[in-house]
């Protein structure tokens, strides 16, 4: 018997009322005078970061429980808190106006499990499949794919709705692609004596006269990725360019000869620029390891996280295609056999996998807007349209607004994984990633989805596009008066604004999302907001405002009062009509 070495503090005081901890046990829970759990070995209260407005003895869980009285008194802070960060939320792209509560309550106490194909019947028939494949159908119209699926057509679309968001739909992605791109076989065979057909794994075989490096992808992404991607590479032990180049290739930077390779694409403009990749150096990259003979796996943004970026997904499918044609990984045979001439696949050498977390739900109605006159531009074509795009994925809690993470995954049934092991035990092949899959986010999705018309969207597109134009106006009207540069920016379609990092407390109010980049040598802090159907005129004005008090910006004088007047009128001239209007209220005035 092992006990372990680390102390306890058997009575720090623990729960609202502050009993030591020892004492919070009941006689049913104590053997000998002593609690068959672990004590803690320092003071929680002291260890995790304090929110002031929910002190943590009183969400704290004793033994016991709460009592009733306890339990409404931490409900109410709670409640408290995540109503007023609601309220003044507007530093990430999550759509916080929501309206499912009093429609959808009922299914909170039903378990709805969408475990497996989405498309195959299962032996657990407590599932919204049936919901899940009208939202799939729904998407797949959307971005131009052949539907509705079709198991005996690999032209038409697969997909699933995922449990985590546009992170699983990246991970998953990147495993299809990694998969395809080594040449890896799934092959139904038959074993002697038994009636069930197990899947057999297996390895493509490398031929006489085909590159050393026919199976080995190379992954390529730009400095503006979610970081989900480099989990997804990490995870999943596909090499980077970066890591193929500095290992093998150390001298050799087609960018910059003699210089360390880059670790990431670069963006267009680096760190200051607009967040969209660089598709000419990109192009350099890739014809440097497609000349080698490495599958090329590309990985474009369609809303980049922090610059609401969109990359040319046109012009980098082109390129790539055209590259990838010149060195022969258009459309290559991938053997079975060492052998046998005739048992092959014949599969691209590339792939061009899309992560869409905010932009796959939000721009095909923009474009919808621009082709009405709504707006003046919108972002390029990113979906199944383009031949060379292979996957995508979408976020359901950005655009379109849920309680909890959740997305789209999406790609053709010729390009689709078999599952590495059958799975009887639920009576349907389980080809998606996370098995049990919470069955209530296809409900939300198609709830929604019901609700909102085409029309509806794109006038809410089009209204989030000129409400991310007057926010950008405004910050740029606060930097021209104070005289301080703020670095105020907007990408081409963006959503989002960034500025200068404000105060602590600004940046906890507003929930502002950071990041810190190296501009010419500058270390800089950005913060941005986003122009999600929540956010108001008047809350940019309220930041807007707050931005211009002393201490804003910590180690920067602002202007006085009287020097600030100008400002403050000009400012001022919009907000008789900017009020705390609903989005698509305005949208369908400018409709």
């Amino acid at each position: 018997m092992t006990t372990s070495s680390a102390p306890s503090k058997v009575d720090l005081p623990f729960g609202p009322e502050d009993t030591p901890w020892q004492k919070t046990f009941s006689s049913l829970r104590v053997v000998d005078g002593v609690p068959r759990v672990t004590a803690p070995s320092e003071d929680p209260r002291r260890a995790y970061m304090e929110i002031p407005e929910v002190p943590y003895a009183k969400v704290q869980i004793p033994p016991n429980g709460l009592d009733p009285q306890q339990y409404a008194e931490a409900e109410r802070l709670f409640r408290s808190y995540v109503d007023a960060q609601t309220h003044n939320f507007a530093g990430y792209q999550v759509t916080s106006d929501l309206d499912y509560e009093g429609r959808l309550s009922h299914y909170l106490n039903r378990h709805l499990n969408n475990v497996g194909d989405p498309y195959e019947s299962s032996s657990y028939t407590l599932n919204s499949k049936i919901l899940e494949r009208a939202v799939l159908d729904y998407f797949a119209s959307l971005w131009n794919a052949k539907w509705p699926h079709n198991a005996d057509d690999p032209e038409s679309y697969w997909g699933y709705l995922l449990t985590m968001g546009s992170s699983e739909g990246n991970l998953y992605g990147l495993w299809n692609a990694r998969d395809y791109l080594s040449g890896k076989l799934l092959r139904q065979q038959q074993s002697a004596g038994s009636e069930a057909a197990p899947v057999v794994y297996e390895q493509a075989l490398r031929r006489e006269g085909q590159s050393p490096h026919a199976y080995q992808p190379v992954a390529f992404f730009s400095q503006d990725t979610h970081y989900s991607l480099t989990k997804a590479v990490r995870v999943l032990g596909i090499d980077t360019f970066h890591t193929v180049g500095s290992t093998v290739y150390p001298d050799e930077n087609p960018l910059e000869p003699g210089a360390p390779w880059p670790t990431e694409v670069p963006s267009v403009g680096g760190a200051a620029g607009t967040g969209a990749i660089d598709v000419d150096k990109l192009a350099v990259l890739v014809r440097f390891f497609a000349s080698k003979g490495y599958p090329i796996l590309v990985s474009l943004n369609y809303g980049s996280t922090f610059k609401g970026a969109y990359d040319d997904v046109e012009a980098v499918a082109h390129t790539v295609r055209d590259i990838c044609t010149e060195y022969g990984l258009d459309e290559r045979r991938v053997y079975r056999d060492r052998d046998k001439d005739s048992d092959f696949d014949v599969r691209s050498g590339y792939w061009i996998h899309i992560d869409a977390a905010l932009g796959a739900g939000y721009a095909p109605y923009l474009q919808m807007a621009r082709d009405a006159g709504m707006v003046d531009d919108a972002p390029p074509v990113f979906d199944f349209r383009l031949p060379e795009v292979h996957s995508l994925t979408m976020s359901g809690h950005k655009w379109i607004g849920a309680p909890w993470a959740c997305g789209v995954y999406m790609t053709r049934t010729g390009l689709q994984m078999i599952p590495p092991k059958s799975s009887e035990y639920i009576g349907a092949a389980d080809t998606t990633f996370a098995g049990s899959r919470n069955g209530f986010s296809a409900l939300l999705l198609w709830d929604y989805l019901s609700r909102h018309s085409y029309d509806d969207q794109v006038r809410l597109a089009a209204e989030c596009d000129r409400l991310a134009g007057y926010a950008h106006d405004r910050l740029l009207a606060l930097q021209e008066k104070l005289g301080i540069d703020l670095w105020v920016a907007r990408s081409p379609q963006a959503l989002t604004v960034r500025f200068r990092q404000p105060s602590e407390d600004i940046v906890r109010r507003y929930s502002l999302s950071c990041e810190t980049l190296y501009v010419g040598g500058e270390q800089r802090t950005y913060v941005h907001l986003y122009a999600m159907k929540h956010l108001t005129r008047e809350l940019v004005d309220e930041l807007v405002r707050d931005m211009r008090q002393p201490g804003a910006f910590p180690g920067i004088a602002l202007p006085t009062a009287h020097s600030w007047a100008g400002a403050a009128d000009i400012l001022a001239d919009d907000e008789s009509d900017s009020g705390c209007v609903g989005v698509l209220a305005a949208g369908e005035r400018s409709a």
